[in-house]
């Protein structure tokens, strides 16, 4: 049987900086509108205030530096963010690679289901793929390094698991799980976790700096 390609989402097919920054456009607008705040302003302290205390702090120190130290206004805010249909893009490698591929490939990612639905709508990918797994679907225990959306593309395709192949970004969840299952892994370089060193064990078995070089190190997948 010929290969199984299964695809990460975020770093992996797409920048996931790109999510970030149209959430903060999303909520920007909303503070806007809700408030009267100056749109840019608001956007340009958010990515500030990401970039000095990461992405958990952002909502809660804008909206009480302004004083509305409110949790009903950070959970809305969060809200926001999550539900708007992000303005997103598929690395151009990316396009590149899911075009010529002879078979449709199987996606599988982690996070919040209505953000990574949202993703995977926005970018189009429903009708590129045979199907999309969203491991929070079946509960956040079955996040990766959990194989069970592997399992169940291994079930519905009636292969051996050394028929999938994985692409992902993260080496401190998206190999870990596969390896020792005869799951072959591939690691692209892209995105937030580019320069992660990964613990023994953990790191793909190949290692590629975009998506443009996986026909390198995949020859028998059916190329077009």
């Amino acid at each position: 049987m010929s290969p199984i390609l299964i695809f990460d989402l975020d770093d992996t097919l797409y920048p996931e900086k790109s999510f970030v920054d149209s959430g903060f456009r999303a909520v920007a607008s909303w503070m806007q509108q809700q408030y009267g705040w100056d749109y840019q302003l608001s956007l340009g302290r958010m990515d500030a205030i990401l970039g000095e205390k990461g992405r958990g702090a952002v909502f809660n120190q804008w909206l009480a530096e302004n004083g509305v130290a409110s949790r009903k206004a950070v959970l809305r805010c969060v809200q926001v963010y999550r539900h708007h249909m992000p303005a997103i893009s598929l690395y151009p490698q990316a396009r590149s690679i899911l075009a010529r591929l002879g078979r449709k490939p199987y996606l599988v990612t982690d996070g919040h289901k209505i953000v990574q639905y949202n993703k995977v709508k926005a970018l189009q990918l429903e009708d590129q793929c045979a199907k999309v797994l969203l491991t929070h679907r079946y509960g956040v225990r079955h996040e990766k390094p959990s194989t069970l959306c592997f399992r169940r593309i291994l079930e519905r395709e009636r292969c051996a698991w050394t028929d999938l192949i994985y692409v992902g970004d993260n080496p401190a969840k998206d190999f870990v799980g596969l390896n020792p299952i005869g799951v072959r892994t591939v690691r692209v370089k892209t995105g937030g976790h580019a320069n992660m060193l990964a613990k023994p064990g953990f790191d793909a078995q190949h290692t590629i700096d975009n998506l443009s070089l996986l026909p390198d190190v995949l020859p028998d997948i059916d190329w077009r």
